[in-house]
């Protein structure tokens, strides 16, 4: 593996590989995934445009957010520490047909490497899941070409975020497997609007992504307190 010293939780990364194989599967406990996906896809086609771009998505897994990406004519680099997760998403791009070049390397080599080469860079429910989210804010900023589009998402730390995914997603709804999110890890919007700053970046747009349990529909929309997208640019 590429890498010089890793920011990574080594029980997060082994929780996420145990249940690699299951990426795809749209009614495994990635079915949260799969239903925001074109949601997310919408939001960075709407502000940054796809179509022949150049795209790293930071944390990509199973490579779900990579595939749909380059389905709207990106180009797409998708990165991440899993191994399991990066076989499954290579696996996929035989079934789809789609072109995405997946490395297991550290964002912060990666920028060492190829310094503002992307028109955009994702990096999404991954902060939360780090042990310096500050070092992945700032080589993803590093990673975006000069006026490139930065997009983060991730979950507020509040006792609305704590009721909603830890206990309703986790527990009472069973959306994902128990144990996935740490809510001492959570990241207050004006917690990585600052982490934004400090790395050279500019908040765009904020937008919050909220879960209806009765109508079990996602929706972008102003409600920040549970999940959200900051839009930034380099």
């Amino acid at each position: 593996m590429e890498n010089d010293g890793i920011n990574a939780d080594p029980l997060e990364l082994e929780k996420f590989s145990q249940l690699a194989h299951r990426w795809w599967d749209p009614n495994s406990e990635f079915k949260p995934l799969h239903e925001i996906n074109p949601l997310r896809m919408n939001y960075i086609e709407e502000l940054a445009g796809l179509e022949g771009k150049t795209v790293l998505d930071v944390g990509c897994g199973g490579g779900i957010l990579s595939e749909g990406m380059a389905s709207r004519g990106a180009t797409v680099t998708g990165i991440d520490l899993s191994e399991k997760a990066l076989k499954v998403a290579r696996l996929h791009l035989l079934e789809s047909g789609h072109q995405v070049e997946y490395r297991k390397i550290t964002t912060e080599s990666l920028a060492k490497e190829q310094p503002h080469h992307f028109d955009i860079v994702t990096c999404m429910e991954m902060l939360e899941h780090v042990p310096d989210p500050m070092s992945i804010v700032r080589s993803c900023a590093k990673l975006a070409k000069p006026g490139g589009w930065v997009f983060f998402s991730t979950l507020n730390r509040n006792p609305k975020s704590y009721l909603f995914a830890i206990i309703g997603a986790e527990y009472i709804l069973q959306l994902l497997p128990r144990g996935t999110h740490e809510y001492a890890s959570f990241i207050k919007p004006s917690e990585l609007a600052r982490m934004a700053r400090n790395a050279g970046l500019t908040e765009e747009r904020l937008i919050g992504m909220t879960y209806n349990p009765f109508t079990k529909v996602y929706a972008l929309e102003a409600d920040t307190d549970v999940n959200y997208i900051m839009a930034c640019r380099s």
